[in-house]
């Protein structure tokens, strides 16, 4: 299916805004705890500011479930673009505890390797509405695709402060100048966005509304993707990157290259996908490939050294993420096209709750030396949640959308 002209290029934009996320992205996860760590703070701090960056998200998400749908989304998309802005000003400029938690809150920070910001729910129901059935998920991968390539790249760039520490300058200032980085790009994301098309207002769609037909199958799905996420949310790459750090006392440099060769797994994973989903379906591609990467974590935490331990987190990133783009479709397809905006937000908001507690968690068992129980406890969570989806909603007939 071949996408009309107008819609090709708002899902291009898209897209491209998803890649300039990613890149910041990529390099603040593994910086962030770096960062705090040279401002004085201690693994525990870590967890709390990580944690923080979630509640917050999901905050904004409920906000834009519950009342987003009176605004077009290219409003709502644009002012996200500043907030981020803010957020890499903010945290460049701040040093103390208290006010970093504030702006860790309301900000757009992302300590993890996917997207869990509130431009999440609003991309993704435009790019429902850009595409149908297998055309749909393939869209869907090519989104999550680039998310992935440049959030590699991103990794790569979080050896960049090492660079400026070798000609001088202080760890704290390096760190700095990359929350500067992660504004420029917000301001560019801002201008991007403001190419989305908006309609005149005689030829305006009806704005997206509150979930209704579909509540039931969206608290269902919402409440075993929370589990997923307080899984996930143990091992956020920030989290990662210090267990790295202190496991097996990586450089930010080597971090940041491991992070680039798994997103880059990650990525390219994506594009088997929808080419999987068209086959054995969402749910199944979902549940097949999570399965065997959960054991891989395990398997990583349990490891006695560092090139076992990086293989098996390599192999872990070649197959965690496929599960991404077919979540994305699965939940779009399953609902009615005008509660697509309230439903990608509500399924995101128990998300980002659940994934807010354990980075707490994560950071209080790192501090009390337990360093491979976080990525145990993630492992057998999220197969537990992989059972319980499969068994949900395997007989679902609209898989495919």
């Amino acid at each position: 299916m071949i996408l009309p002209a107008s819609t090709a290029s708002e899902a291009r934009l898209l897209i491209i805004g998803r890649a300039l996320r990613a890149f910041v992205d990529g390099f603040i996860c593994v910086l962030l705890p770096a960062y705090l760590l040279a401002l004085g703070l201690g693994a525990f701090e870590v967890g709390v500011l990580s944690a923080a960056t979630l509640l917050g998200s999901a905050s904004l998400a409920l906000l834009l479930g519950a009342h987003g749908h009176r605004f077009h989304h290219r409003q709502l998309l644009l002012g996200a673009a500043l907030l981020m802005a803010a957020t890499g000003l903010s945290f460049a400029g701040l040093s103390s505890f208290w006010p970093l938690l504030l702006a860790a809150f309301v900000g757009t920070l992302n300590p993890s390797s996917g997207d869990v910001s509130v431009f999440l729910p609003l991309e993704h129901a435009r790019l429902a509405e850009a595409a149908l059935g297998d055309e749909r998920t393939r869209l869907f991968a090519r989104y999550t695709l680039a998310g992935s390539l440049f959030a590699a790249l991103g990794s790569m760039a979080a050896g960049l402060p090492d660079l400026l520490v070798g000609q001088g300058w202080v760890k704290a200032d390096a760190l700095r100048v990359m929350f500067l980085l992660y504004a420029l790009v917000g301001g560019v994301v801002w201008l991007l966005y403001r190419r989305l098309p908006e309609p005149p207002p005689h030829e305006r769609p009806a704005p997206p509304a509150p979930l209704k037909e579909s509540r039931g199958i969206v608290i269902h799905l919402a409440a075993l993707f929370s589990i997923d996420a307080f899984a996930g949310g143990l091992v956020l790459n920030s989290l990662l990157a210090l267990w790295l750090f202190e496991r097996f006392g990586l450089s930010l440099a080597a971090a940041g290259v491991f992070f680039f060769w798994a997103g880059l797994l990650s990525a390219f994973s994506q594009l088997a996908a929808p080419w999987v989903a068209k086959r054995i379906g969402l749910i199944n591609t979902m549940v097949f490939t999570h399965i065997p990467s959960s054991v891989f974590l395990i398997l990583a935490a349990l490891a006695d050294s560092m090139p076992w331990a990086l293989g098996l987190l390599l192999a872990r990133a070649a197959l965690s993420q496929m599960d991404v783009p077919t979540r994305s479709a699965f939940v779009m397809a399953v609902v009615t096209p005008p509660e697509r905006t309230a439903a990608a937000s509500f399924t995101a908001v128990p998300r980002s709750l659940a994934a807010a507690v354990s980075p707490t968690l994560g950071g209080v068992l790192f501090a009390a030396g337990w360093l491979a129980a976080p990525l145990v406890t993630c492992g057998v969570l999220k197969i537990a949640y992989d059972v319980a989806i499969w068994r949900a909603f395997r007989r679902v007939a609209s898989q495919g959308g």
